[in-house]
């Protein structure tokens, strides 16, 4: 898992609350168990038009926000059915950051398993960072993981609060598999010991 601790760039407003994980993803996309590829399919109800092309008017397809990474969403965001797609297609779009009032519990513990940042803020910080967010190209937002803070074009600052060891393991791109791989020599001693074990039991 790739590390974070500061990302800098154009943040997206997506003024819609109770955002699900079907809307973020639509069924037709979970065939695959693959994590890339999915980037295509993120918002694709909202992204494309019956016919297959591009609907203009949704906020990822104008120009200033092709290449967002942050998305400043709507309360509630990520609720409804617990697919795991619906972090890997952010992702795969580029969005590594998430800032809402709330999510939806299985998508946010999901998104810290796959390297994407959810961030908690009030509404009043929110209806900041959605003005910031409408500058277009130049609504850049730094988020800065180990100051837990984030920064908006004006200097602005919104502090966060985030989990130490959620921090830790984003920090240090740990994910579940990682975080056993930090006690493999534990884990090599222990299989050591009970294959000797195993092996005077037989002698």
């Amino acid at each position: 898992m790739d590390k974070f601790t500061t990302l800098e760039g154009v943040a997206a407003p997506l003024k819609i609350i109770n955002v699900d994980t079907d809307m973020i993803i639509p069924k037709q996309y979970l065939k695959t168990i693959k994590r890339t590829g999915l980037g295509k399919g993120l918002f694709s109800e909202q992204r494309y038009k019956d016919d297959g092309s591009e609907n203009p008017d949704f906020v990822l397809n104008q120009p200033a926000y092709r290449n967002t990474k942050v998305l400043v969403a709507g309360d509630n965001f990520g609720c409804g059915s617990s697919r795991e797609h619906a972090p890997w297609a952010l992702l795969d779009f580029g969005i590594r950051c998430v800032i809402s009032t709330s999510f939806g519990d299985i998508f946010y513990n999901n998104c810290f398993k796959n390297g994407i940042l959810p961030i908690r803020v009030s509404q009043e910080d929110l209806d900041k960072l959605f003005d910031d967010a409408e500058r277009g190209a130049n609504a850049t937002l730094t988020i800065d993981l180990p100051n837990q803070e984030i920064r908006g074009p004006d200097g602005g600052k919104v502090k966060f609060e985030i989990d130490p060891f959620r921090k830790h393991c984003l920090i240090n791109g740990l994910d579940d598999i990682g975080l056993t791989m930090e006690k493999k020599a534990s884990i090599d001693t222990y299989e050591d010991k009970l294959k000797r074990e195993r092996e005077r039991a037989w002698a």
